[in-house]
């Protein structure tokens, strides 16, 4: 077994990534270290790629470890671990989804039951690559999981393929589209089919939605999300005018509206796009302009006037995270899950990114192990 623990090194946009070696974390009581098989580039990964908004402070001369949507297997459980979250027993080589932040359980909104809004969700992902557990981020071989972060045993009929993408995007769909209650009869409009995009598609369908509407610039993606659920889909570069599009979504909803739209792109500039889709008691949910230092236009009179609601979701909660894996399992057989990713070896992490953002790939996933 390798006595390594090789990692990408992100320093700054623009510039490749560097594979260096680390030492692999040994557990302590109560958590575990984790064998990283795949990493996906989440939409936050290349937010930091590209330093858009903020995420340029990240940069650093040191160089950091990036990557959080990942699975893999147990290398070695500290004492006292012999079972995940939901009771199922564990050990060695068995695979695991697991929470990629660590809620502290005490503070306001931990103990009024939001843990998916705890402010030091994120401290574990501090400290030099020097210093015990070494790697923060789930770019690397090994990763220690601290005794707070959920985990959950996989299904076996879920494919690595499959639960790669279900402790981030998945996770926090299924948490987004319980918040705004898209249930049955529902018509919801999907902004953007990415990752998030083409699972919140398929969430809604199981919610119950009557008609889901997905909206992208990529007919592969467009394909995918009628796959996964969407009755209509809207491609950018055949409508390519805003109103236009807002006009679309009022004629596929009998010129009433969507009940939920849905904002998975990543960028500010289709918020107010979005809001105009939606129709009286409306709800719109945000999920992906997720970094601070934008704006978007706004007219509070008409959400005001026609009873709409603004809801934002980042993170979400351990139960969301067990639903997720659920709704793989319970979808394994009926839904293209696996065509969600597409594979690149962790020596290729700069082609990755690249493909990811110019759109030739959805989710790029890069294989640890």
């Amino acid at each position: 077994m390798s006595d390594v623990n090789r990692a990408a090194l992100f320093f700054e946009p623009g510039k490749p990534f560097e594979i260096v070696e680390l030492k692999i974390p040994e557990p302590k009581t109560g958590g575990l270290t984790l064998k990283i098989t795949r990493s996906n580039i989440c939409g936050s990964e290349l937010h930091i790629w590209r330093g858009d908004g903020r995420f340029s402070e990240i940069a650093t001369p040191k160089g950091r470890i990036l990557g959080h949507e990942a699975t893999g297997r147990i290398h070695a459980l500290g004492d006292g671990v012999s079972t995940d979250w939901s009771g199922k027993p564990i050990k060695e080589g068995d695979r695991l989804a697991y929470q990629y932040f660590q809620p502290c359980g005490r503070c306001r909104s931990c103990t009024r039951g939001m843990t998916e809004a705890c402010r030091s969700s994120f401290l574990i992902q501090r400290g030099s690559m020097h210093e015990w557990p070494y790697a923060r981020g789930s770019f690397s071989n090994y990763l220690y999981l601290h005794p707070n972060q959920a985990i959950f045993k996989v299904p076996d009929n879920v494919t690595d393929t499959m639960v790669v993408g279900a402790n981030c995007a998945l996770a926090q769909v299924i948490m987004g589209i319980e918040r705004v209650n898209v249930s049955l009869g529902d018509t919801v409009v999907i902004q953007g089919c990415g990752g998030l995009g083409v699972y919140a598609c398929a969430v809604a369908k199981e919610r119950g939605a009557e008609t889901v509407i997905a909206i992208d610039g990529i007919q592969e993606r467009l394909d995918l999300a009628k796959e996964m659920g969407a009755d209509h889909t809207i491609n950018l570069n055949e409508i390519t005018d805003s109103r236009a599009r807002v006009k679309a979504v009022k004629d596929l909803t009998n010129g009433w509206g969507a009940d939920v739209v849905v904002e998975v792109v990543g960028f500010a500039a289709v918020i107010n796009e979005g809001l105009r889709m939606m129709g009286s008691g409306g709800r719109y949910l945000e999920m992906g302009t997720f970094y601070t230092g934008t704006s978007f236009e706004c007219d509070p009179g008409r959400l005001v006037g026609q009873n709409q609601r603004f809801e934002a979701v980042a993170s979400y909660d351990a139960v969301s995270l067990q639903r997720a894996i659920e709704f793989l399992s319970r979808n394994a057989e009926r839904l293209p899950l696996d065509e969600v990713v597409v594979d690149y070896p962790l020596d290729d992490i700069d082609s990755a990114f690249a493909d990811q953002d110019s759109g030739s790939v959805r989710r790029a996933s890069l294989i640890m192990s």
